[in-house]
């Protein structure tokens, strides 16, 4: 069997940048394993710009960010398998991997680092009644297949939910001489990033109705048309505010969902809200030596933050297995609270972190005028006015160790959204 002192399952953003910051913290036996038959993940098909303006300070594409991390990981040596699935990991950390060269292996860790991304929610978790014709694609779908591949979906698009995915590919038809007629999402608020709704949608003249939702989808072999419906504040269609698009071509953009069979598989504890694993202050998960990253952990809006938080997985993977990751002693829970709907990380051991933490999470729904407050027990110490809050973007606030150091009955640290 062989031996490597940190596995990487996925060679994604994440990946990438764990492999990086391992290899840079004086680890060289590193395998990074992907199942694609390219390193870089999602950012292949992700051609639009706005990548790398917190990591390079420049405006970059996808393939182009994925390209400075590829050139890190081959300038250092790293050991990359691809076209290899990970069929399996062990709490012990052994990983069964397959691929058609060697078939079926086992390789045994002292570290493991997740960074398998996310996927997207598919048709059928959205239980839209009517036929299932051709022309019903996931927006991540229809983006590989007009950026890599060359096709295009259709002619005449309606896109259901308004997450990133979804308004990017609402400009990306439009510059390939397809109507996009309409962007329904289901809730009041858009699921995406400000700047996504402005340069996509508002610049381009595409109507965005918010509280709306397919009700009916028509066609028998290709897809005809869909029934759009007003909702109320169950979600529940109203009666008698049907209208009619026809269409050809119907993207989902539904949400994103971290791919996570591999960790429950293995036993580690899950988030509930988040659907990923819970972590601490290190990413380590319940299984000591086993790290997560990325959108394994939670669904990030941009892909600089993914760096970053994979930057800190793979060195501190980098401690464990040089013996350097302490027990830090006692253990602090981080509570998420009235409007705050989770907080990664979700404990810290206050002996063991950096002097600086990030704290990141996102807002249950939309707030003006608010602020982000940070307890010690029962005493606040921070209070940050905050203009506007959305769920598509995600909010950060930092711990300073220094500060924590000085509350030595510290039990929990809530964060909260106040009017005042």
């Amino acid at each position: 069997m062989k031996a490597y002192d940190i596995v990487i399952t996925g060679a994604g953003p994440a990946g990438l940048a764990a492999a990086v910051a391992a290899r840079k913290a004086g680890i060289s036996s590193i395998l990074v394993i992907e199942r694609d038959e390219e390193m870089g993940g999602i950012l292949n098909q992700c051609i639009h710009n706005g990548f790398g303006l917190h990591t390079f300070q420049e405006e970059l594409t996808g393939p182009e960010y994925a390209q400075r991390f590829i050139a890190m990981v081959k300038e250092l040596g790293i050991e990359v398998m691809l076209q290899t699935m990970v069929m399996q990991i062990s709490p012990q950390k052994v990983v069964t991997a397959m691929n058609r060269v060697d078939g079926m292996m086992q390789i045994q860790a002292k570290a493991v680092i997740l960074a398998m991304g996310c996927r997207e929610r598919a048709r059928g978790a959205l239980n839209i009644p009517g036929f299932r014709p051709a022309g019903i694609f996931s927006a991540g779908t229809a983006q590989r297949l007009v950026n890599m591949e060359g096709y295009l979906p259709g002619r005449e698009v309606v896109i259901l939910g308004s997450g990133d995915i979804g308004l990017i590919m609402a400009r990306r038809m439009t510059l390939e001489g397809a109507k996009v007629k309409v962007v329904a999402e289901l809730m009041p608020y858009s699921g995406g990033l400000k700047r996504n709704i402005v340069q996509c949608l508002n610049d381009y003249g595409i109507p965005l109705k918010l509280s709306h939702t397919v009700v009916d989808i028509r066609g028998k072999e290709r897809l005809e048309g869909v029934t759009l419906a007003q909702v109320d504040e169950n979600g529940k269609p109203v009666p008698g505010t049907e209208e009619e698009y026809s269409c050809d071509t119907l993207l989902l953009s539904v949400g994103l969902i971290p791919e996570n069979e591999l960790s429950r598989e293995m036993g580690v504890e899950m988030d509930s809200v988040t659907a990923g694993p819970v972590v601490d202050e290190s990413l380590e998960t319940t299984i000591p030596g086993v790290f997560a990253c990325g959108n394994v952990l939670h669904v990030h809006d941009l892909v600089d933050y993914v760096s970053e938080e994979a930057g800190r997985a793979g060195a501190n993977a980098a401690r464990y297995v040089k013996g350097e990751l302490g027990k830090g002693g006692k253990q602090v829970g981080i509570r998420a609270d009235s409007g705050v709907r989770y907080t990664v990380p979700r404990s810290v051991h206050i002996g063991k972190m950096d002097e600086k933490l990030t704290v990141r999470f996102r807002v249950q729904s939309v707030y003006q005028d608010c602020y982000i407050s940070v307890y010690y027990n029962k005493e606040r110490v921070l209070h940050r006015k905050k203009k506007v809050l959305a769920p598509g973007e995600m909010e950060e606030v930092v711990l300073l160790k220094q500060k924590l150091l000085e509350y030595s009955d510290l039990e929990q640290i809530t964060i909260k959204i106040e009017k005042e």
